[in-house]
């Protein structure tokens, strides 16, 4: 049975994606952001017309567990920062680009299983895919009334 063999040229940009890894050094997800932000003193410039806002003040947000985490950032760490956070956007580029190298090889592969074409459909009956055809739910057509066993729960909280 054949096997898989990328070509030179893929094996050659796989090898250069590597090597552009391996040089990145430290890499941070977030987002440096730079903020200008008002006091809570009534009488400061802040709330002057037209206001003078307190800043800039650098912030790095970022997810972690679903919930954005925010630090602030000093002046003379913003170099670090900066280079950290193109190195992680430069780092999600290359691996996205191994990826898709890797599936279209992958797509060459002639011990893949291929799926058969869909038969064209039959003229009179609708395709799985018509837009118009009515569309079942749980066993029940869109437009048929829910079984009576479930019907909405009332409560009479005018007694409460």
């Amino acid at each position: 049975m054949d096997s898989v063999s990328p070509t030179t040229h893929e094996q050659a940009r796989a090898a250069a994606i590597a090597a552009e890894l391996a040089s990145l050094g430290f890499a941070l997800p977030g987002t440096l952001i730079e903020r200008h932000v008002r006091c809570g003193k009534p009488s400061c410039r802040c709330h002057a017309d037209p206001p003078v806002l307190h800043g800039p003040y650098w912030q790095w947000t970022r997810k972690i567990n679903g919930k954005t985490v925010t630090r602030l950032v000093a002046d003379d760490q913003l170099d670090d920062y900066r280079h950290w956070l193109d190195n992680h956007r430069r780092l999600r580029a290359l691996v996205a680009e191994l990826e898709a190298l890797t599936l279209a090889i992958a797509d060459t592969d002639p011990r893949a299983k291929r799926r058969p074409a869909a038969p064209p459909a039959t003229p009179g009956k609708p395709s799985h895919n018509t837009v118009a055809a009515p569309r079942l739910t749980c066993g029940h057509a869109r437009d048929q009334r829910p079984l009576p066993q479930v019907t909405a729960k009332r409560e009479d909280l005018s007694a409460v």
